[in-house]
């Protein structure tokens, strides 16, 4: 898959993409970084703050066709509600926000940490992908942290259905957990989903734009394959803001126009030689990079990511770690 991604982008005309991308394949990242810069494609802003509004402003130029990507969840953040903000201020967001509760990944937790009851917290959401027949929970449904006790290692958990469990979390596999987090979303709002879902028929990293916001909140949205589809966001709650996606959950995507925020102050381990190949080669026509030190940042895409490191950062899902620079 890598090599037609890589054919594809050799096939357009940006000089600076198609000659980008081929030196990011074979890791001459240096290259990479001097062809975008002599086309104009870099752009060191020092403060960070300016450096966001920047991207925020240069997406709101062609929203339809850009796609931000950066290394990190609290830039993500940052960059999702700076574009909102331009977004409203020229008239493309409707003026009202409507509050919904979301479930956003714990990134903190490897698979390792999700048998320990320590590494859990109350109010934690856990999604049991398996479920379980001796503790009577449903594969696919949901339950709340009310408890932690590390020294017995046992969780107490209150289930979809309404009666309590009290497990070792050891003894369970396939669980996703995740924080509740409220969010604003308006019509005109670009959604990306972050777990498949069938009953939508949504797959993970699926974008759509919110069409219409109901009195009961259910929300109305089109795909980018333009699928109509109506959900209830208390029914539905794996959805976030679009505008900006980390590398990982960019892998898959593709827009005429990538903005990559390349901040060199995150962990070194999140930005690197695959968060360099996969956020630029996401770009069919022009990729722009933003950074707050050129010189660092040429360093710092030149390393490697080791399994052990994005263990320990919790970027990634195990079964993501080690592909490489390939497009999983």
């Amino acid at each position: 898959m890598r090599t037609a991604k890589l054919n594809e982008i050799v096939r357009q005309k940006d000089p600076a993409l198609k000659s980008a991308v081929e030196l990011l394949a074979t890791g001459q990242v240096s290259a990479a970084l001097e062809s975008l810069q002599q086309h104009g494609r870099v752009k060191e802003i020092p403060d960070r703050e300016e450096r966001i509004r920047a991207i925020a402003r240069s997406y709101v130029e062609s929203p339809d066709k850009t796609l931000i990507v950066s290394p990190d969840n609290a830039s993500r953040r940052e960059l999702n509600i700076a574009v909102r903000q331009e977004l409203k201020a020229n008239g493309t967001l409707a003026s009202d926000d409507n509050t919904f509760r979301v479930l956003v990944q714990r990134q903190d937790m490897t698979g390792a940490d999700r048998g320990w009851a320590s590494h859990y917290e109350p109010g934690d959401v856990i999604r049991y992908a398996r479920g379980s027949r001796t503790l009577g929970i449903e594969g696919g449904s949901y339950g709340t942290v009310a408890a932690i006790n590390p020294a017995a290692n046992l969780l107490a958990v209150d289930t979809a259905s309404g009666e309590p469990v009290s497990y070792d979390p050891r003894r369970l596999v396939g669980v996703g957990v995740y924080r509740e987090v409220p969010h604003e979303f308006s019509v005109g709002d670009r959604i990306q989903f972050t777990a498949p879902d069938r009953s939508l028929g949504v797959a993970n990293r699926d974008l759509a734009v919110i069409e219409s916001i109901a009195p009961d909140g259910r929300l109305g949205a089109r795909l980018e394959d333009n699928r109509q589809l109506e959900f209830s966001p208390t029914d539905h709650r794996h959805f976030d803001h679009g505008y900006a996606v980390t590398s990982h959950s960019a892998q898959g995507l593709t827009a005429e126009r990538v903005l990559v925020h390349a901040d060199t102050g995150v962990h070194p381990d999140l930005l690197n030689s695959r968060f360099g190949y996969v956020s630029v080669s996401r770009a069919s026509r022009e990729a722009t990079v933003f950074t707050n030190d050129t010189a660092k940042l040429g360093q710092q895409l030149g390393s490697e990511i080791t399994k052990s490191s994005a263990l320990e950062i919790g970027q990634a899902p195990a079964i993501a770690i080690g592909q490489g620079l390939g497009i999983v």
